[in-house]
């Protein structure tokens, strides 16, 4: 009896050794480190509002033969807000602000297109980012804007391939754009995402850098 009474004593010593273990706080993976709930609400609606403007404001027209495109600085907040917020906080901000901006600027008629692209946009930088980059945790800036350029990157080079042929497909069977301005449409359109893509890694990674201590208002310690 005495010997059961000793082992079972034993056993709770060892029980009792182990509970701190169960206390260790780990990272919260669910949240990855963006902001969450009214705050997370109200940032989207702030890089919506930014991504209007760098769009409605910060633009340069170009008429073409059946359509126009432009050179504009909204994909620049698109690409901040996917990196600073997160993939689908990223992704409602861009979409939502920017076509809002085709809405109210004469560009009605690529606002389906706007709201596919620029989502898809947010979602694949956000990913890379905050998924395979963890930007969330990272407080090196040489790390961290090396993981900004490569979450733009692949945001920018999927729209690089797929502006270009979703337009083609938009114009060409929706709005029943004869076959070779639609071709021409979506040639002109590859150049002027490029240019404006690279434009927009550029100063995105710039500005993320600058706003990253922004981070401390929503991070846990």
């Amino acid at each position: 009896m005495e010997g059961r009474l000793g082992l079972f004593a034993q056993v709770g010593g060892i029980m009792d050794s182990t509970q701190p273990a169960q206390t260790v706080k780990v990272p919260d993976r669910k949240g990855n480190g963006t902001p969450r709930g009214i705050q997370r609400i109200a940032l989207i609606g702030v890089f919506a509002a930014l991504c209007y403007v760098g769009f409605q404001f910060l633009r340069i027209d170009i008429s073409l033969p059946g359509g126009k495109t432009a050179f504009h600085m909204g994909n620049v907040f698109l690409l901040v807000a996917a990196l600073l917020l997160g993939p689908l906080s990223g992704a409602m901000a861009g979409s939502i602000g920017m076509t809002i901006a085709d809405l109210t600027s004469g560009y009605a008629m690529y606002a389906p297109t706007t709201f596919l692209l620029k989502f898809c946009i947010g979602l694949i930088t956000g990913s890379v980012a905050h998924r395979a980059g963890r930007i969330y945790a990272i407080h090196d800036k040489k790390l961290a804007l090396r993981w900004s350029i490569l979450g733009s990157s692949a945001g920018i080079l999927f729209n690089i391939f797929a502006d270009p042929l979703v337009g083609y497909f938009y114009q060409r069977y929706l709005l029943n754009l004869p076959v070779e301005p639609a071709k021409f449409l979506a040639k002109i359109a590859a150049g002027t995402t490029a240019v404006n893509g690279i434009v927009a890694v550029a100063l995105s990674a710039a500005i993320y850098l600058a706003i990253m201590p922004l981070r401390k208002t929503w991070q846990r310690k």
